[in-house]
């Protein structure tokens, strides 16, 4: 919606005319999530409030093995955030920066543990900014769950652990 404003400068009328819609501010949240971990949904849960909406974007790559198929992990974080209408959970199997444009999405939201992971990150947000123009905004990881990776979590459950606390609770 476009507003035109005339305004008088003492000398002169001045006709403005102002864009009053504004860009939608859409996070893209990816990652297999394989599981999804109390860590990840702290991320979202933090960058919330900074965003119009959030995507969660469940990447699929062929060529990798996972614990859950892409459905049960849509699934599952559906399930989590069945009560906020601001998230919406999807997955793609293109290159990140492609799905991002795809979805309009203005920044990537990272989560980082420790420095490794943000070399790694910085690394990315490098790239998708050189190819896409896409900022990342990092959110450090709350350090109670700092040491929760989808990793030790399939291991756990490999030796048949009860991960449940470091699961978040499905909303359904």
């Amino acid at each position: 919606m476009l507003y035109c404003i005339f305004a008088y400068d003492k000398t002169h009328y001045k006709i403005m005319i102002m864009n009053a819609e504004k860009e939608m501010k859409i996070g893209l949240f990816v990652g297999s999530f394989d599981p999804f971990t109390l860590g990840h949904d702290s991320i979202v849960r933090r960058a919330l409030p900074l965003f119009d909406k959030i995507v969660i974007g469940i990447g699929v790559n062929e060529h990798k093995q996972y614990m859950q198929t892409t459905e049960e992990r849509m699934k599952t974080i559906q399930g989590v955030y069945a009560d906020k209408s601001k998230i919406e959970v999807k997955a793609y199997t293109d290159l990140t920066i492609d799905f991002a444009k795809r979805e309009g999405a203005t920044y990537f939201i990272k989560g980082v543990r420790s420095v490794k992971d943000f070399e790694y990150e910085r690394e990315q947000a490098d790239i998708n900014r050189q190819l896409g123009g896409i900022e990342t905004l990092f959110l450090v990881a709350e350090p109670h769950l700092a040491n929760i990776s989808s990793s030790l979590v399939r291991e756990l459950i490999h030796f048949g652990r009860d991960v449940s606390d470091f699961l978040p609770k499905n909303k359904d």
